[in-house]
């Protein structure tokens, strides 16, 4: 069985989407904020830190929603055509209330266009698990991931492009218009080529024909037959506690280098803008590892790819922190982060999904986004705190600490991994592109 890699990507387009938004968001918000209306640091911070507050409530509320939804164009569908079209209209609206003294219908528009985008993300992102079998899904992951770094990179050409100069208060509406218009084009895709339902009956067959299941987990249970579903076993429900945890130390560790360390490249190693480079390393490693990493975790599995890459992170943070000051060396380990954060990132959302039955793929991944934004929300202020009151030098220690939690409570998960799949003959172990 081999991953549809043409539905896979055409899938990835909501994803896509949703990279180049929020890349604009993160770019370019806080400045209307300070140079529009003049808001200081703090209340800037407390803006932006909005979106993930958000999301801890409402992505597991509308992933739940999406999975108890029975229409005529699916689960995830309907959520993902309204939440896209109400994001373009309001990210347009935005525009208008970038003016000295609208400061009120700014935020105001800029809640209604948070919640519209938190309406269709877990949506978006079940629908590959949705559509993938189980042990494709860590390979159709990393093809998810790719489409996001397409939209990631769209998003940063587009900025440098039409973002101008931030200090003359330029007109942000030809920037959000391209985004804007790749949002559309983006639903047009999906609702031309992604039909939902008769996808899920395709793809329900191809299992059939496999041999395998679209609810992975042996130990988790079917509806009963009175239609009340069954609780969760205790084995699996640990190991669900226990990957989520994981989740939430991993984004500590690494959320806290690539919000402070602009900063600490600054102080600590007096390096100005040149600590861009450095992003741009792991940034770039990780979007050319991503596919590979998905065919090698089909292969060994999903849990010890996890684990190399936490390692892997974690060594590279502890080099790191022996640098009293720049050296070009550093750049190797920056591009060990990118593919440990990689070899995570492909694995982590398919661990936690195939510990659920396929009706509750939106609820699990409201659950995985719950811990990721929850740890984004924490990091900034924990992390910020020690390197204003103690020292920028504890940067990386701290994320060495977390990825040490994240290795331990990962040793106790024992649901999710990924099964390779048998060959049926023996010139299907020569197929180099399984």
């Amino acid at each position: 069985m081999k991953l549809n890699y043409r539905r896979t990507i055409l899938i990835g387009f909501a994803f896509m989407a949703i990279s180049a938004f929020w890349q604009m968001y993160d770019s370019i918000i806080p400045l209307i904020l300070k140079n529009t209306f003049e808001l200081g640091e703090t209340w800037t911070g407390v803006i932006m830190a909005a979106d993930n507050v958000l999301a801890l409530f409402l992505l597991p509320l509308f992933g739940v929603w999406s999975d108890r939804t029975n229409s005529k164009l699916g689960r995830r569908s309907p959520f993902i055509y309204v939440g896209m079209v109400l994001s373009i209209a309001f990210l347009m609206l935005l525009t208008v209330a970038d003016a000295p003294g609208k400061l009120p219908l700014f935020i105001g528009i800029l809640f209604l266009l948070l919640l519209s985008m938190s309406l269709y993300r877990s949506p978006a992102v079940a629908l590959m698990p949705d559509l993938t079998p189980p042990p494709l899904r860590s390979k159709g992951n990393a093809v998810i991931n790719l489409m996001g770094a397409v939209g990631f990179i769209y998003a940063l050409i587009m900025i440098k492009i039409l973002g101008g100069d931030a200090k003359e208060r330029p007109s942000y509406f030809p920037l959000f218009a391209v985004i804007g218009a790749l949002m559309l084009l983006s639903v047009i895709v999906l609702a031309i080529t992604v039909h939902e339902k008769s996808l899920l009956a395709k793809v329900n067959e191809e299992c059939a024909a496999a041999g395998i299941s679209m609810d992975p987990t042996p130990e988790t249970p079917s509806f009963t037959p009175a239609g009340e579903r069954a609780p969760m076993p205790k084995p699996v429900v640990r190991s669900l506690i226990m990957i989520l945890l994981s989740v939430a130390f991993w984004y500590i560790a690494y959320n806290a280098v690539t919000t402070a360390f602009s900063r600490y490249a600054t102080e600590v190693w007096d390096i100005g803008s040149g600590y861009a480079d450095c992003l741009l390393i792991a940034s770039a490693v990780a979007v050319v590892s991503y596919l590979p990493i998905g065919i090698l975790s089909g292969k060994t599995g999903r849990k010890k790819m996890i684990l190399i890459g936490v390692v892997t992170m974690a060594v590279s943070y502890a080099a790191l922190f022996f640098f009293t000051k720049y050296h070009i060396s550093a750049v190797l380990f920056f591009a060990l982060i990118g593919f440990g954060w990689a070899a995570i990132n492909v694995n982590s959302l398919p661990m936690v999904v195939d510990m659920c039955e396929a009706e509750d793929i939106g609820r699990f991944t409201g659950y995985y986004y719950t811990f990721s934004m929850a740890a984004q929300v924490f990091t900034p202020i924990a992390s910020g705190a020690l390197l204003e009151h103690v020292s920028y030098r504890t940067l990386f220690p701290y994320s060495v600490v977390f990825m040490i939690l994240a290795f331990i409570t990962m040793q106790f998960v024992r649901h999710g991994d990924s099964k390779p799949l048998e060959k049926k003959s023996l010139l299907e172990h020569f197929d180099a592109g399984d």
